[in-house]
């Protein structure tokens, strides 16, 4: 397995996005060939309900896309987790409640309730009884 963190700080590292992409195509499709699982960092620059992406794309690479969003929602800052994209195998396509602790991982219900989670700006949507 291999994991970089961050594509950011990779990127800076680069004369400019261009090479970088370049040499992400070829890295991959190396470690690829040789059944190497290979994990992408990339941060989300702002603060929550900043939808700023990075400043390069490349999840045309990836098998697999997780995203991992902060939001706020009555007065406590949450995070919730979703996968956008698996080439290998089908996906649940819901948004679920995400929390690190020192007990572990802890992925919850599907944020059934809220719509806008992924861009940092939830809205709260009651549901009739």
């Amino acid at each position: 397995m291999v994991l970089i963190d961050s594509l950011n700080g990779y990127m800076n590292a680069m004369a400019n996005e261009r090479f970088l992409l370049i040499q992400m195509h070829e890295l991959l499709s190396y470690l690829n060939e040789r059944g190497v699982i290979t994990m992408l960092i990339a941060t989300q620059h702002g603060v929550v309900g900043n939808s700023e992406t990075t400043p390069f794309e490349l999840t045309y690479l990836a098998d697999l896309v997780i995203m991992i969003r902060y939001f706020e929602a009555a007065s406590t800052v949450r995070q919730a987790i979703s996968v956008l994209k698996n080439r290998r195998a089908a996906h649940e396509r819901t948004i679920r409640d995400f929390e690190i602790s020192k007990e572990g991982i802890r992925i919850g219900q599907p944020l059934r309730n809220f719509r806008g989670i992924l861009s940092g700006i939830p809205v709260f949507e009651a549901t009739d009884k």
